[in-house]
């Protein structure tokens, strides 16, 4: 029993460590005037604000939740060992034990958050996939890809929102951007930048041949718009269509879907997921100032790695992760070596290992 409660003890201190280290204390008080603010009789008059603010207060108090919680269960795991020691109850030892070793895997968990420790980790996250090199074939592993970070993202009970999507002429899609909102999502999806590379038979021709495919992920933080950027409207030229659905169909009849291009830059951003002009120009603006951002960002403080990685062509030999869906299937991460022979949990958002591997060693380079 004196064993369990040393190690009980060094837990605790991991813990508080770990606790002061991601400022749980400070967000506690920052839930708490964010509830006061929800409060107030003129809370809703700004909705969009106030989606916001809920989204924001719910995801701190999932967070801070996990925290007491675990505090609590280390502190009567304690206090029960210390009063069996005391009383001789030997018997418990092993059932003790178990409840230490469960209290430290629940803690991994929370310690792995203390890897999100850069700038724009704990950020909302704005994800891009672009079919590359592979004609439909790659066209259907970006729509694969999108699923995957859509069921990795319901897993972390983050909230998700398609704001640009161009459809495949067969099959799959051409390109997608979504907005990923909760904690840690651009500390979590950062991890993603790159190519990922598809090898599987092909279902689109009769012979089954083996194909190689690849989309690239475009994953960045989303900034919130405090007017340092602004854009002067003789910068931008903006064009309207109307929204187009699998197989090139329209799906509006008005022309609602917004592409602006960045003159200065030549930066394109589209966006068609709303019925709304005005809602599709403003998700737009949104991405452009956050590219631009990024942009000045780069110029200044080389921070090009940190926020999207390098821009790459999405071909043969750039790839940071490949998925092979035949043989010994396997999913590998080029960067770190960490592998998954469960293909199939992968694709179905299980990549929380990948992720972990990544930012552990991107602590070490």
């Amino acid at each position: 029993m004196e064993n369990l409660l040393r190690k009980l003890e060094d837990l605790r201190e991991r813990f508080l460590k770990t606790k002061a280290l991601l400022e749980i204390d400070r967000k506690i008080v920052v839930e708490q005037e964010l509830r006061l603010k929800m409060s107030a009789p003129d809370f809703w008059n700004d909705r969009e604000a106030a989606v916001k603010t809920g989204q924001e207060t719910e995801g701190l108090a999932s967070e801070i939740k996990d925290w007491l919680l675990m505090e609590k269960e280390i502190r009567e795991l304690e206090e029960i060992a210390a009063l069996a020691q005391k009383e001789g109850g030997g018997d418990l030892t092993e059932e003790l034990e178990k409840k230490y070793e469960e209290l430290l895997k629940k803690f991994a968990h929370l310690e792995f958050l203390a890897l999100f420790s850069e700038k724009y980790d704990h950020d909302n996250a704005l994800l891009a996939i672009h079919a590359g090199t592979g004609g439909v074939d790659a066209q259907d592993w970006a729509q694969i890809l999108e699923r995957m970070y859509l069921r990795f993202a319901e897993r972390e009970n983050w909230q998700t929102e398609v704001l640009d999507q161009v459809y495949g002429n067969e099959a799959g899609v051409k390109s997608v951007v979504l907005r990923v909102a909760g904690p840690y999502a651009y500390g979590y999806l950062k991890s993603e930048n790159g190519v990922h590379r598809l090898l599987r038979n092909s279902p689109f021709n009769a012979d089954g041949l083996r194909q190689t495919s690849f989309a690239l992920v475009e994953v960045i933080p989303e900034l919130k718009d405090d007017g340092e950027i602004v854009i002067k409207e003789e910068d931008l030229r903006i064009d309207v269509f109307r929204s187009s659905g699998p197989g090139g169909q329209s799906v509006n009849t008005t022309d609602s879907a917004v592409r602006l291009v960045h003159l200065p830059t030549g930066i394109t951003v589209s966006c068609q997921s709303e019925r709304s002009q005005r809602q599709n120009k403003e998700n737009a603006l949104k991405i452009l100032k956050t590219k631009l951002y990024q942009l000045a960002l780069t110029a200044k403080e080389s921070e090009e790695r940190e926020l999207k990685g390098e821009l790459t062509k999405a071909e043969w030999g750039r790839q940071i992760r490949s998925y092979f869906l035949y043989g010994n299937r396997l999913v590998k991460d080029h960067r770190t070596n960490f592998e998954n022979s469960n293909v199939d949990a992968v694709l179905d958002g299980d990549l929380e290992p990948f992720m972990e591997a990544y930012l552990r060693w991107l602590k070490k380079n």
